[in-house]
């Protein structure tokens, strides 16, 4: 196990210093997240998709207002968000990797945070479990996935050496990152995964992405986080937003370092969304776009999730 030695340090103001004494870094303390909808597996009136309340919780917790992003739109409509929003969150789920509206959307707004970070626009994408797979298809151009046995399961963190100097975990606390080192506080709700031999030997994943931690169901080793090098994208093929804010199943952990991981996660993204200076054309347009205008439902004894948004 890596013993890993952070010092913490949370900044809560809108200027930071820089490494030259002196010179301040703006940041935007009004950070706006989008989070991508999905497809409804039987889709009736006015619940054609989808989103998880849990994930809009996460990073309200952590001081972002979200913005539902929809699936089927026109590539005009999704450029349009993506310069008023300050980041994106693909969530995890159970459609199609290729065919489905959030596939095709997540598509669209992958390409323009590649080329509005490669022209020193910032703008974050996190993804989770489908997210994180989904985001090795969308840099490999290959769909590497494999089976595993980790479909409802919480799982200490394999930690590579590369933690030490990664930007996700420097400002979690020492005793978190023992806890999640040494105790099950990662939930897991999947059946595929990529593999560490799998990940290792496509090259484009290997050049794009830093390995953070890995996993095993017991027979096979899977890639469990990840953040790109030179882009600020994330992914976890776990779920950070389950233990804090669903109950539906047994093997979600809730201890207070679990509920911290959420927490911590969550700071970490938003504070990452705060460097973006995307914005709506006008305060009308902001607050119609807003989840603020939908109502969730309780779906906690016919789902996994307690509450879930749907949209037509």
């Amino acid at each position: 196990m890596i013993h890993i030695y952070f010092a913490c340090v949370f900044l809560f103001v809108d200027t930071v210093f820089s490494g030259h004494v002196g010179t301040p870094i703006k940041t935007n303390d009004r950070p706006i997240i989008g989070v991508l909808a999905q497809d409804v597996f039987n889709p009736r009136p006015h619940r054609n998709s989808f989103i998880a309340a849990s994930y809009v919780k996460f990073l309200e917790s952590a001081g972002a207002r979200v913005v539902p992003l929809m699936i089927n739109k026109t590539d005009d409509e999704y450029t349009r968000l993506f310069k008023s929003i300050n980041g994106v969150l693909f969530p995890g789920g159970g459609v199609s990797l290729k065919t489905s509206g959030y596939s095709k959307a997540a598509t669209v707004f992958y390409r323009l945070a590649l080329e509005a970070n490669s022209n020193g626009d910032y703008f974050p994408v996190w993804g989770t479990c489908l997210g994180f797979e989904l985001l090795t298809l969308l840099t490999s151009g290959e769909l590497l996935l494999s089976h595993t046995n980790t479909s409802g399961v919480a799982l200490p963190l394999n930690f590579t050496a590369d933690v030490r100097d990664s930007r996700l975990f420097k400002d979690f606390p020492v005793d978190l990152m023992e806890s999640l080192a040494s105790d099950p506080l990662t939930e897991n709700s999947h059946q595929w995964s990529v593999t560490t031999e799998k990940f290792t030997k496509n090259e484009k994943l290997k050049n794009f992405y830093r390995v953070l931690s890995t996993n095993t169901d017991g027979q096979n080793e899977f890639v469990s986080t990840v953040e790109a090098y030179d882009f600020p994208i994330y992914a976890t093929q776990w779920h950070p937003e389950k233990n804090a804010f669903e109950w539906t199943r047994p093997y979600i952990p809730h201890t207070p370092p679990a509920v911290k991981t959420t927490f911590y996660t969550a700071s970490f993204f938003v504070n990452e969304a705060r460097k973006s200076f995307h914005s709506f054309a006008s305060v009308e347009e902001e607050k119609k776009a807003l989840i603020y205008n939908y109502k969730p439902e309780y779906t906690g004894t016919q789902s996994a999730f307690e509450q879930i948004y749907y949209f037509d």
